[in-house]
């Protein structure tokens, strides 16, 4: 995955997600709008957050080509192009 076939990290090594509206959905919940930079490429991305017990959790998704990257595989079987970020942030003070 971090290889040059797909995420190629060496050249990319950062994966952004700036947010630029957010969107109350219920009781410790939002939607936020923004811009997720990955592989080089900035694309629109909706992400769903959810707060409780501190922790932000939430996921997106996003298709790999999209960002100029190929599924990976092999021959006469590839990865669904389709691809669901989840992601877990915990509060600290």
């Amino acid at each position: 995955m971090l290889g040059p076939e797909v995420l190629d990290s060496e050249r990319h090594p950062e994966i952004v997600f700036k947010s630029i509206a957010a969107e109350p959905a219920g009781q410790g919940r939002w939607i936020l709008r923004g811009n997720l930079t990955l592989h080089g490429q900035t694309r629109p991305v909706t992400v769903h957050v959810t707060l409780k017990d501190g922790r932000y959790t939430g996921e997106a998704i996003m298709k790999q080509t999209e960002f100029g990257i190929k599924p990976p595989g092999k021959a006469g079987v590839r990865a669904k192009d389709e691809v669901r970020i989840e992601f877990d942030v915990l509060l600290s003070s």
